[in-house]
């Protein structure tokens, strides 16, 4: 097996993560016929046999989500799996990191990383694929979508072609690394207005938390006088 694509999202089938791999795919298959195997790491069911598929494929792709400025636990346990087969060595590992951050320099802490983990791995690095912005692609219009799965389809053909990552893709993904004055007195005022919190409101209403939404759970409470 040439190649083979673990996506690390919790969220499995319906992840933002899955929607950019269908794109990249759309792409590498264009130049490439041979089955990818995809897997989704939140299928515990399924771990034995994904680490069978790892130790079969040639190069690999880890997606997943920034989680906190690191990784899912499912992926960080995947990546400790991994590390105790013999087979791990030998390979070609590249890495797709999204977010729903905006700015890119939340991920790159993990990014520096992902390109230790291949050393101490004994793997070839292709490098990570670094995308903020992703939270909410499901739910834009495809007029919004256009570009971003435009430059993903065009990832995946050039993969195909090299065995990794377009340099010029790569760099056009990384923006904004950091947001713009403009950018953030403007969200600072959206903030202001409540409208920034839209969307994390409804998630805590549908999870019956968010009149929990100010707690601190780990700060101890100062005793009564």
């Amino acid at each position: 097996m040439k190649l083979a694509i673990f996506n690390g999202s919790p969220r499995y089938k319906k992840s933002n993560s899955k929607v950019l791999i269908e794109h990249f795919l759309i792409g590498y298959k264009k130049i490439e016929s041979e089955p990818v195997s995809i897997q989704y790491i939140a299928n515990r069911k399924q771990k034995e046999e994904q680490l069978e598929i790892y130790k079969s494929a040639e190069i690999v792709i880890i997606i997943f989500p920034l989680y906190t400025d690191s990784m899912p636990g499912i992926v960080k346990e995947f990546f400790e799996t991994i590390a105790q087969l013999k087979q791990a060595q030998n390979k070609k590992i590249g890495f797709i990191v999204q977010s729903g951050f905006t700015e890119v320099i939340h991920s790159v802490f993990v990014e520096r990383y992902l390109e230790k983990l291949t050393i101490r791995l004994k793997t070839e690095y292709l490098g990570s694929i670094i995308k903020g912005g992703v939270e909410g692609i499901q739910a834009m219009p495809s007029w919004l979508t256009k570009k971003l799965f435009n430059r993903f389809q065009n990832l995946g053909e050039y993969f195909a072609k090299t065995n990794t990552f377009s340099p010029k893709i790569k760099s056009s993904l990384r923006k904004p690394y950091k947001m713009s004055l403009m950018s953030r007195f403007g969200f600072n005022v959206l903030n202001r207005i409540g409208f920034t919190n839209i969307y994390w409101n409804s998630m805590l209403k549908k999870n019956k938390a968010y009149k929990n939404r100010f707690d601190k759970p780990f700060i101890e409470s100062t005793p009564e006088t």
